[in-house]
């Protein structure tokens, strides 16, 4: 199979395990033009494969739990494990459900997926050892949401999954890597490690999506601001709120003026 037939078969994978390992497979070789379907349509219309476990309720409905226990420590793991696994499906999805893309946009995003199933595999590994496992613990399903709300122009998705969603995660992870450092446990201080290659990895994420979206931009003859601005408001974006990890947002890719039209205080 071509790249984006690939990409789509593992993203119907419902095995977390399988489609990580099917992700990570994935071999492309953008000096082969045979190698890459971009201009055919794929005609799938349904959801992303995904295991019947965890259980997914509202947001709030997500229990809170203290991390100084083990059970608080395996669940916050279990949320960003959640993330990830998501972060696989999304990265597929940018894929093979976007067509007439230039190449090297499939080269960042197979990138991006496979090191996202990388992220999963890790704090999967972290969960076992604890004894517990993906789909222990209830989850939510607000990145896909988003995701299927951008399902057709991928211009918005760009301005709004890795440019809104995947960016906060630049600014939540330090602060959940305080709070476990603070816990102090072999357990805790494991799962800072994990993080500290999750954060590193994901500042290229979100860059990835800015480098695309603004290409994108210029593509259409759109205003980078004014466009975000309208598709942001048109879909229900969540309000950006601080602290912000200024560092690794500009590391990302964001303008200075995008940096200073942030909501106002506490940065990291």
């Amino acid at each position: 199979m071509e790249l984006r037939q690939r990409a789509l078969a593992a993203f119907c994978l419902t095995d977390p395990q399988q489609k990580a390992a099917a992700t990570a497979a994935i071999q492309y070789d953008p000096t082969a033009p045979e190698a890459l379907d971009r201009d055919i349509h794929l005609p799938y219309a349904g959801p992303p494969g995904r295991p019947a476990l965890p259980a997914l309720v509202h947001p709030q409905q997500v229990p809170r739990r203290s991390p100084f226990t083990l059970e608080g420590h395996c669940a916050l793991v279990h949320s960003i494990a959640h993330i990830e696994f998501n972060a696989i499906n999304l990265a597929l999805d940018a894929i093979w459900r976007f067509a007439g893309m230039p190449a090297s946009y499939y080269q960042d995003w197979l990138q991006v997926a496979q090191e996202e199933a990388k992220h999963f595999t890790m704090l999967r590994g972290h969960l076992l050892e604890q004894g517990h496992d993906y789909g222990d613990f209830v989850a939510h399903d607000g990145l896909w949401t988003m995701c299927e709300n951008t399902r057709h122009d991928v211009t918005t998705r760009m301005a709004l999954v890795p440019r809104t969603l995947e960016a906060r995660g630049l600014d939540a992870t330090p602060i959940i890597q305080a709070k476990l450092r603070k816990v102090g446990t072999p357990q805790a201080l494991a799962a800072v490690g994990i993080l500290d290659v999750i954060l590193a990895e994901e500042v290229g994420h979100v860059a990835i999506g800015n480098r695309w979206y603004h290409w994108l931009c210029q593509r259409e003859g759109l205003d980078p601001t004014a466009f975000y601005a309208d598709v942001a408001a048109r879909h229900g974006a969540p309000r950006l709120k601080p602290p912000f990890n200024l560092v690794a947002r500009k590391l990302a890719g964001f303008t200075d003026r995008e940096l200073a039209d942030l909501p106002t205080g506490e940065t990291t």
